[in-house]
């Protein structure tokens, strides 16, 4: 890998300044890693969950050689372009619950992102959740967070030992000609002039934490947390006609009427409703 510094429009994170922001006594994370190069964060992590480390781990990384995402797709893009990381995570809620764990996440992102870019947007005042928001991320269910119809960053949830690992891809300082597809985003692309990414980090990782900790408190319920309220307001995915290509070969079309309580999107076709828990969705034009 070239020098941390050879681009200085993509500063490098570093370790000890995330560890010292983050790290907590009684706080939800517990280690925070930056490795220059890996294969893969998600996969990093799970060998680390097989031995022991604790809930609250969080594995970045500068370069990601062999990221995935859903249904083994991979992804890559330049050195310090993005942020890619990983979490381990040991929620004590009912397994017909977990389903909300990328949902959760992709509203700790999108929040995330758009309450930072406001922020740089002006500068000198926070905006919070202002409409002007200088990035306006939305929800695709179940796991993509975007820009428009742009993809600006994925999401990946597995299962491992007694826990699940999450993984974030998030598009920072890519130029176009370094999407790995046309259909994809970043940041900089958006206009936001972040390209620190530490910052983001570090508003990701609060946001996650104060959602998590809510949902778990309460038993994995997305109604008495604000979780599926927070959810449908972001997801751009609900009221669209869409195409789900479901596992098998099925594909159903219709009209994305709701996220139930139990993460699955709901979709009304011609033959009436039905709860999606797995699939890729299409947003019909």
């Amino acid at each position: 890998m070239d020098s941390a510094y050879g681009d200085l429009g993509r500063p490098p994170l570093h370790e000890g300044a995330l560890q010292r922001a983050l790290v907590r006594d009684g706080g939800l994370w517990r280690e925070i890693r930056v490795v220059d190069e890996t294969g893969s964060t998600n996969a990093d992590l799970a060998a680390r969950a097989a031995e022991g480390a604790p809930e609250g781990t969080v594995l970045a990384t500068e370069l990601q050689t062999a990221g995935r995402g859903r249904q083994g797709r991979t992804w890559a893009a330049p050195p310090r372009s993005g942020l890619a990381f990983s979490m381990l995570m040991r929620p004590r809620v009912p397994v017909q619950r977990l389903g909300w764990a990328p949902l959760l996440t992709g509203v700790a992102v999108a929040a995330a992102v758009r309450r930072m870019t406001a922020w740089s947007q002006t500068g000198d005042r926070f905006l919070g959740d202002r409409e002007d928001t200088a990035v306006d991320a939305r929800l695709k269910w179940p796991n993509d967070v975007l820009v428009g119809d742009r993809k600006l960053a994925g999401i990946l949830v597995e299962k491992v030992e007694d826990g699940i690992v999450i993984g974030v891809g998030l598009n920072v300082g890519l130029r176009e000609d370094e999407l790995p597809v046309p259909t994809a985003t970043s940041l900089a692309i958006e206009g936001a002039p972040l390209s620190d990414r530490a910052p983001l980090l570090r508003a990701i990782l609060r946001e996650f934490a104060t959602w998590y900790r809510e949902w778990t408190a309460l038993d994995g319920d997305p109604e008495t947390s604000g979780l599926r309220t927070a959810y449908r307001d972001l997801c751009t995915t609900l009221g669209r006609e869409v195409r789900v290509e479901m596992p098998g070969g099925r594909r159903l079309t219709g009209t994305a009427r709701d996220v139930d309580g139990t993460g699955r999107l709901v979709v009304e076709g011609a033959a009436g409703e039905n709860a999606i828990s797995a699939g890729d969705v299409v947003h019909v034009r």
